[in-house]
């Protein structure tokens, strides 16, 4: 198992594993932080400053037990729809890929890509905030045109890992045998 450190293009420290299982069979593994009890703490101290304060002026006690009611909502919806922990990609030359991401609050989405549909994997370029970044996509192929691409399915979505320094160490995996 290898692993590297890099930075994400929003400039957080993710780390990217490598696993190779068997000739075959390879797993991409992009690991996020973890949630930061100071960044939660700000956040939910803002949200109760602000409602103490419409309080004072209000004098009306829903204000804080609106306040105390939409951040524990937040926090929930946070967790389990937005902050992903892992992203990970298990190449099976043979069969086909599966995508799985790992959300904070254990809920994991997967999704499988059969070998039949792949027609290529590709290192893609996009820009973002005025950088150049780099992301891995699958090509799927057309059932209508043999030649043709269907779709296009970026992979590690949520964790825009490729920078300056990850360009000059490309992750190239044959998939297609």
């Amino acid at each position: 198992m290898e692993e590297g450190m890099y930075r994400a293009v929003s400039g957080g420290r993710i780390a990217l594993q490598r696993r190779q299982y068997s000739a075959s069979c390879r797993e991409f593994s992009v690991r996020c932080p973890r949630l930061q009890l100071r960044s939660l703490s700000a956040a939910t101290c803002s949200v109760w400053l602000a409602a103490y304060g419409l309080f004072v002026l209000s004098q009306n006690s829903m204000v804080l037990s609106a306040a105390i009611f939409i951040t524990l909502i937040g926090l929930i919806v946070y967790l389990h729809f937005v902050k992903i922990d892992q992203e990970s990609l298990l190449v099976i030359g043979s069969l086909g890929i599966q995508m799985t991401s790992s959300y904070a609050s254990g809920k994991e989405n997967t999704t499988f890509i059969e070998m039949s549909q792949v027609k290529d994997v590709v290192i893609n370029e996009a820009i973002y905030m005025q950088k150049v970044i780099y992301y891995l996509c699958i090509l799927l192929q057309d059932p209508r045109e043999p030649h043709g691409v269907s779709e296009v399915v970026p992979l590690f979505q949520k964790v825009k890992y490729f920078d300056h320094k990850a360009r000059d160490q490309r992750i190239t995996t044959t998939v297609c045998n």
